[in-house]
C-alpha cells in the first residue's frame, strides 16, 4: 500500500509529505516555546522551516534529474524518514543550512556528467561547499568530490584543476569581509571548530544511543548492498553512484571529527542513503519486500523520534 503512493512522483505524495513535514516541525519547535514571542525569533523559524522544505525538493530534483532513481516520491519520504531519527535536526541552523548548500554544490556535481558548462559547475560546487564549511568547518573535506568530479568528467584541461582554489580565494574575500562588517568573532570561532574530536561521549540519554543505532542498520543495510551492485548500473551513471557514495563516507568523517560532536551531524549523509534505500526499493523484484523494508524504516525511524521530544 505504502509502495503505490510513493512509487510515483505526483502532487499527491508531494503533499502527503509537506503536511508531515509541518507537523513534525511544529512538535520539535514546541520543545521550546519561548520563540514565540520575538517577531525575530518566529522569522528565524520560518526561515529554517523554508530550508528544510527546500532540501527536500532538491533531493528528489536531483535524484530525479540525474537518473539516479526512477521518478518516485522515494527520495523525499526517506529524507524524511532518516531526519525523524534525529530530531534535533529540525532545529539546528546550523547543521542544516551546511546540508543545503552541500546539496546544491552536489546539484551541480551530479550535473557534470553532461559536460555543459563544466568550470561553471566547478566553481559552483566549490564555493557552495565552503559556505557549508562556516557552518561546519570540516565540510571542507567534501572538495574532494570536487576533484574526483574532475577526475571522471573533465580532467585533460588543466583550468579545472585550479577552479577550486579560485572559489577558496572568493569565498576567503567574502568571509573576511564579513566578519569586518558584522562579527570580528566569527574568525576565531571558525579556527576552533578546525580541530578533530574523536571522542564519541556527547549521548544525553540511551534514546540517543538508539537512533545512533537504528542509523547504524540502515547505514549497513542500503549502502554495502548498492556498492556491490554500482558495476551493474549503467555505465554513464556508475561515475554518479561512485561520487555519492563517497560523499556517504566523508559525511561520516565529518560526524567522526568535528568539534561539536552531535547526532545530527549525520544529515550530511542522509542525502547518499536516500539515493540507495531508493535503489534498494525500486530494484527489489518483490512486491511483499518493498513493502516490508519501507513498514520497517517507517516504523523505526517514527518510533525514534517520539522517543526522544
Amino acid at each position: 500500500m505504502i509502495t503505490s503512493v510513493f512509487k510515483k512522483s505526483t502532487p499527491i505524495n508531494y503533499s502527503i509529505l509537506v503536511f508531515l513535514i509541518l507537523v513534525v516541525f511544529t512538535l520539535c519547535q514546541f520543545q521550546g516555546a519561548k520563540w514565540t514571542v520575538s517577531v525575530l525569533e518566529v522569522s528565524k523559524k520560518i526561515g529554517l522551516f523554508s530550508i528544510i522544505l527546500g532540501s527536500f525538493f532538491l533531493v528528489n530534483f536531483i535524484s530525479k534529474k540525474n537518473g539516479l532513481t526512477r521518478d518516485s516520491g522515494y527520495p523525499a519520504l526517506f529524507y524524511f524518514l532518516f531526519l525523524l531519527l534525529f530530531p534535533k535536526n529540525w532545529m539546528d541552523y546550523n547543521v542544516v543550512l551546511a546540508n543545503f548548500f552541500i546539496l546544491l554544490a552536489l546539484r551541480r556535481l551530479v550535473s557534470l556528467q553532461t559536460l555543459k558548462a563544466p568550470k561553471e559547475k566547478i566553481f559552483d560546487a566549490s564555493l557552495w561547499i565552503l559556505a557549508a564549511s562556516f557552518f561546519n568547518f570540516w565540510c571542507v573535506l567534501l572538495l574532494f568530490i570536487v576533484y574526483l568530479s574532475i577526475v571522471f568528467h573533465v580532467s585533460r584541461d588543466y583550468r579545472n584543476w585550479l577552479l577550486p582554489f579560485v572559489a577558496v580565494f572568493t569565498a576567503t574575500i567574502l568571509f573576511v569581509l564579513y566578519t569586518l562588517l558584522f562579527d570580528k568573532k566569527a574568525i576565531g570561532s571558525y579556527y576552533d571548530s578546525s580541530f578533530i574530536n574523536l571522542k564519541l561521549d556527547y549521548f544525553k540519554n540511551s534514546y540517543q544511543n538508539l537512533s545512533l543505532s537504528i542509523f547504524a542498520v540502515f547505514s549497513v543495510f542500503f549502502v554495502i548492498p548498492m556498492v556491490f551492485s554500482i558495476t551493474n548500473r549503467p555505465l554513464n551513471l556508475q561515475a554518479s553512484y561512485k561520487k555519492i557514495f563517497f560523499c556517504f563516507l566523508i559525511g561520516l568523517i565529518i560526524f567522526f571529527i568535528s568539534t561539536n560532536k552531535s547526532n545530527q551531524i549525520l544529515i550530511f549523509t542522509f542525502f547518499p542513503m536516500c539515493i540507495f534505500a531508493t535503489n534498494t526499493i525500486e530494484y527489489s523484484q518483490s512486491k511483499l519486500q518493498q513493502e516490508i523494508i519501507l513498514t520497517i524504516t517507517i516504523l523505526l525511524s517514527f518510533t525514534s523520534f517520539f522517543l526522544q521530544l
